[in-house]
């Protein structure tokens, strides 16, 4: 009888990796799925290598999800998918067990991790970056895991850049938000596969393989410094501001950076 569910088991997987690889003939969905492989690829992520990622249940996180997923498919590559549950908003434990169920659906099997404890009132976003990153880094350490795959695309990266400005960060501030950061402390890879990907692309992605993604209503909270400088991008726009140009002066100033880093070891 074991052996027979085992079996079915199996089958029913089967079933539904045919089903989530169907999406990769999607052209656009294929194109950026080739785009994600290459950066995984180019940062030695093989059969070896085990992969940890970050789901929050937004558009750019379902997509990595579903990117991910196809990649460990198709290389039998070894996948941990978490959740990080900050509780700072009534719904969020709801959120986060409804996106649980969903995923399970495409055999994407997530853990919930869960942030207890004080919650603060000012820089609110900041804190709760760190306490993520501290449970995912944990969660990592306690499976041996040594890639951190996170959501961030090329708009979290121009926010950043602004945001950075604003502080008065100087030139190692202004461009160490990239493609990977190395946490030396618990020896993790936090690697961004997304981050040349534009929003409106993951968006894509996760409706039309989930139908579904979670529209945080923090994002449109005028109170969160983020929130205010994507208004701030968007009206920029409209004096023609370019993204591409913005990207340049970005990869200049990372140039700029590891050069002198260079000359000073």
């Amino acid at each position: 009888k074991k052996q027979n569910m085992k079996k079915k088991s199996l089958s029913a997987k089967k079933i539904i990796h045919k089903q989530i690889l169907y999406y990769l003939n999607n052209k656009k969905i294929n194109k950026n799925y080739k785009i994600f492989c290459e950066y995984l690829e180019k940062n030695n992520c093989n059969k070896k290598t085990s992969l940890c990622v970050a789901i929050s249940g937004g558009a750019d996180s379902l997509a990595l999800a579903f990117l991910t997923k196809c990649f460990s498919i198709k290389k039998k590559q070894k996948v941990r998918f978490f959740i990080v549950d900050h509780k700072l908003r009534n719904d969020s434990t709801k959120e986060a067990k409804y996106v649980k169920l969903l995923l399970s659906k495409f055999d994407i099997n997530c853990k919930i991790l869960k942030w207890f404890g004080k919650k603060p009132k000012s820089n609110i976003q900041g804190i709760a970056r760190n306490k993520r990153y501290g449970l995912l880094e944990k969660a990592c350490k306690k499976n041996n895991i040594k890639n951190l795959l996170i959501g961030h695309h090329i708009d979290d990266l121009y926010e950043n850049f602004f945001i950075r400005l604003l502080r008065g960060s100087g030139l190692k501030g202004l461009s160490s938000f990239g493609e990977t950061d190395y946490e030396e402390k618990n020896n993790i890879c936090i690697l961004r596969p997304l981050i040349n990907f534009e929003k409106h692309e993951l968006v894509y992605i996760s409706k039309k393989v989930f139908n579904f993604y979670v529209d945080d209503p923090t994002n449109r909270n005028f109170f969160f410094q983020r929130s205010r400088i994507r208004k701030i991008i968007s009206e920029f726009k409209k004096e023609g501001f370019d993204k591409k140009k913005l990207n340049l002066t970005i990869k200049n100033l990372k140039s700029a950076n590891r050069t002198i880093n260079f000359y000073v070891k």
